[in-house]
């Protein structure tokens, strides 16, 4: 028997659960769908979908579960929720944010926020971020704060380099 998570998002689309599940797993390593369940008979004048239609997409993220419900078009995606993508590297950083940015809203870009194709909003974070502005307020954290709200992609080396004091060419 299939080991069932206590905690999984559902993320309601309208039509496009398979085609956003295929696009996340073919971005994230260790990522796979699981199962796929189709729309029947039963409920037809609750759900408008054919029969045989592709009612949910179970499928997997570097190993979190998620599932993927084609809902109808009454509930969008909003700002509220998002998925944060953690990166070492700025070579992650820039892969994920090529990924997924794709077809995205260009404006919903800011401070490593973006919005995918299918109007999932996503951040895409330096893992050392948090230690850089967590705890106090202290000079190097209030730096960087005011460096991170000038982007939309994060840099790791601008961030090090304000919360370090050095200028942009040191």
């Amino acid at each position: 028997m299939a080991s069932i998570k206590r905690i999984a998002p559902c993320l309601w689309f309208d039509r496009q659960a398979e085609q956003a599940a295929k696009f996340y797993v073919s971005i994230f390593e260790n990522s796979k769908i699981t199962k796929i369940s189709r729309y029947g008979q039963a409920g037809f004048e609750t759900h408008r979908r054919p029969a045989g239609s592709v009612m949910t997409v179970a499928f997997e993220l570097d190993g979190h579960p998620f599932l993927a419900l084609n809902g109808g078009p009454l509930f969008k995606f909003s700002e509220a929720i998002s998925l944060e993508v953690t990166c070492d590297t700025q070579r992650e950083i820039d892969f994920f944010w090529k990924k997924l940015t794709a077809g995205g809203d260009r404006k919903a870009q800011q401070c490593g926020w973006l919005k995918d194709k299918f109007g999932l909003s996503w951040q895409v974070t330096p893992s050392m971020l948090e230690d850089l502005v967590s705890g106090d307020a202290t000079a190097g954290s209030e730096r960087v704060m005011t460096a991170l709200l000038k982007m939309k992609k994060l840099n790791i080396a601008r961030l090090q380099r304000a919360f370090d004091g050095k200028a942009r060419g040191s």
